[in-house]
């Protein structure tokens, strides 16, 4: 048996987190491999430390390639001290967040270009693209409505504080590398109750790897 290396996706206010953190506790609970949950950016102390720089407000002035890069090298070094260590050991690897982050948010939203930032990442993680990925869905004035309701505006950070229109390329990034990847990434109606949410998204891990239940 080997690891398995499965992402979470989605636009800001899709309920990511909620969903990690619930899968997590149902995969410990039924399936025979050992789970990490980790997250991009961050997942280990360095690239922690990145993610504070990317995602402080104050830092209004950061150059969209610069974001770019640094989501690349949070990712790096993420990927080598702990991804990739937790799959030689066979372990399931939860993330919430990977290069499909990036691609959409910097690729298509800060307008670098979409294949310019998926090239800029193969450097970083040398071919290293998750086994699943889980798409969760909202549509973008109902993911900015969840964050706005949720959370104080001083918990917002700088993606956070984007405009509609910003989330809305997002959102349609992550449709295109749907439709250009349904080997790999499969689409979760995340409008649902968070519970259903939650469910569908183990039925699929289930569905795809019953060996490991």
């Amino acid at each position: 048996m080997k690891g398995i290396f499965i992402t979470i996706e989605g636009p800001d206010g899709a309920g990511k987190t909620t969903v990690v953190k619930e899968l997590n506790k149902m995969l410990v609970e039924t399936s025979k491999m050992e789970v990490v949950v980790t997250r991009e950016p961050g997942g280990i102390p360095i690239s922690e430390k990145i993610r504070q720089i990317i995602l402080d407000p104050e830092n209004t002035e950061m150059d969209e390639r610069t974001e770019a890069l640094l989501y690349a090298a949070a990712r790096r070094q993420h990927l080598v001290e702990k991804v990739l260590p937790a799959l030689k050991e066979e372990k399931l690897v939860l993330c919430d967040r990977f290069i499909d982050s990036s691609v959409a948010y910097q690729g298509a939203a800060r307008g670098i270009g979409e294949k310019e930032v998926y090239e800029l990442n193969q450097f970083a993680i040398e071919g290293h693209l998750p086994d699943l990925t889980l798409y969760l869905d909202v549509p973008s004035e109902v993911g900015l409505e969840r964050i706005n309701k949720g959370r104080k505006a001083e918990e917002l950070d700088r993606l956070d504080k984007e405009a509609l229109p910003f989330h809305q390329k997002v959102r349609q990034s992550y449709l295109t590398l749907l439709k250009e990847n349904p080997e790999r990434i499969v689409l979760v109606d995340a409008k649902e109750d968070i519970e259903k949410v939650v469910k569908n998204c183990y039925d699929l891990i289930k569905e795809k790897y019953p060996a490991i239940f």
